[in-house]
C-alpha cells in the first residue's frame, strides 16, 4: 500500500489561554494541501517495525512513524503484524506544515486496514492525539474548525486557492515559541462564523520572526505581494494566490536562499482518497 502524506496549513492561530497542564487552548483553521510526502507500506512476518530510509539526529523509536504503528498492535487482527515502512520525505521538518503528525496519521490509517484493526476513525484520532495534537485532522481527513489543544474538530469547507509556500533555511523550536513570556494568551474566543468570514491572525507570528531573523527576513518580503501569513509555530510562510500563473510569477523573484513550492488547497485529504481508493481495488481482486 501506497499513501501520499498530506502538508496542512493553519489559516489563522489564536491562543485563548493556557492549561494547568501547561497545554495551550487554541482556536485554528486547519487546510490541507497537496504538497506530500510518500509513504509504501510492506506486511513482513518477522514481526518487526522497520523504517526506511533512516532519518539522522532521529532515532527509530522515536520517529512518530514508529510510534504509530507500535500504538495499534494491540488492536491487530492477523496473527503477522509486522510491517516494513519507506518514507520518503518532501515535507520540510521543523516547517509548521505538520508533516510528522501527517506521516503518523498515514500510518495510523494504513495498518488499520492492513492489519485488519478495523477501529473507527474517532478513535484512531484519540490514540493520534497522544502523539501530536495535529494528528487528530490528518486522521479524520477533512478542513476543520479546531479548537482545545487542536483536537476539538468541526468540518468546513473552504476555498481551495492556489498557494505559495516558503520556507527560509532555518528550524523554529516550538517549544521556544509556547514558553516566551511575550506570547499572547489571551485572545478573545470566536464563532466558527467569524472565523470563516473574517479569519484572523497568528498568534504566534511575532515571537517567531524575534528569534528566527530568516522568518523575518522572508515574512517582509512575502508581505509585499499579499497577506503573508505564518502556519502554526513553524518556520514556513504561505501566501493564496489568484491563480497558477499569480504563484509562479512571485516564485520566480523570490531569493534562490529559500525553499518554496507552488501548491493547492484541499478539503479532504489525499490519504483518504488515496486510501480509499487501494481498499475498492482489493475489495475487486477478492471478488475476482
Amino acid at each position: 500500500m501506497q499513501l501520499p502524506s498530506p502538508a496542512k496549513l493553519n489559516l489563522f492561530l489564536h491562543i485563548t489561554g493556557r492549561r494547568q497542564d501547561g497545554y495551550h487552548e487554541l482556536q485554528t483553521i486547519f487546510q490541507f494541501v497537496d504538497l506530500c510526502d510518500t509513504l509504501t507500506f510492506s506486511l513482513t512476518s518477522n514481526n518487526r517495525i522497520e523504517i526506511a530510509p533512516e532519518i539522522k539526529s532521529l532515532p527509530q523509536q522515536e520517529n512518530l512513524v514508529y510510534k504509530a504503528a507500535e500504538i495499534l498492535i494491540p488492536f491487530k487482527r492477523i496473527e503477522s503484524y509486522g510491517i516494513d515502512i519507506i518514507l520518503e520525505k518532501q515535507l520540510p521538518m521543523g516547517g509548521g506544515i505538520g508533516g510528522g503528525s501527517s506521516n503518523a496519521a498515514t500510518t495510523l490509517l494504513a495498518l488499520n486496514t492492513l492489519w485488519e484493526c478495523n477501529l473507527p476513525l474517532e478513535k484512531l484520532a484519540e490514540l493520534g492525539v497522544t502523539l501530536g495534537a495535529d494528528v487528530p485532522v490528518f486522521v479524520m481527513g477533512f478542513s476543520a474548525f479546531a479548537e482545545g489543544v487542536g483536537e476539538r474538530l468541526q468540518k468546513v469547507e473552504l476555498e481551495t486557492p492556489c498557494y505559495l509556500l516558503l520556507k527560509p533555511n532555518c528550524h523554529v523550536s516550538t517549544g521556544q515559541i509556547f514558553t516566551d513570556k511575550y506570547l499572547t494568551r489571551d485572545t478573545p474566543p470566536i464563532r466558527i462564523s467569524h472565523a470563516l468570514k473574517l479569519g484572523g491572525h497568528n498568534d504566534c507570528l511575532d515571537i517567531v520572526r524575534k528569534y528566527n531573523p530568516e522568518v523575518d527576513e522572508a515574512y517582509l518580503w512575502l508581505k509585499n505581494h499579499g497577506d503573508a501569513k505564518l502556519t502554526g509555530t513553524g518556520a514556513c510562510l504561505f501566501l493564496a494566490c489568484d491563480n497558477l500563473h499569480h504563484a509562479e510569477r512571485i516564485k520566480q523573484s523570490m531569493p534562490k536562499k529559500w525553499q518554496s513550492w507552488i501548491c493547492h488547497g484541499c478539503n479532504t485529504s489525499p490519504t483518504h482518497y488515496a486510501l480509499n481508493q487501494w481498499i475498492e481495488q482489493n475489495k475487486d481482486e477478492k471478488a475476482k
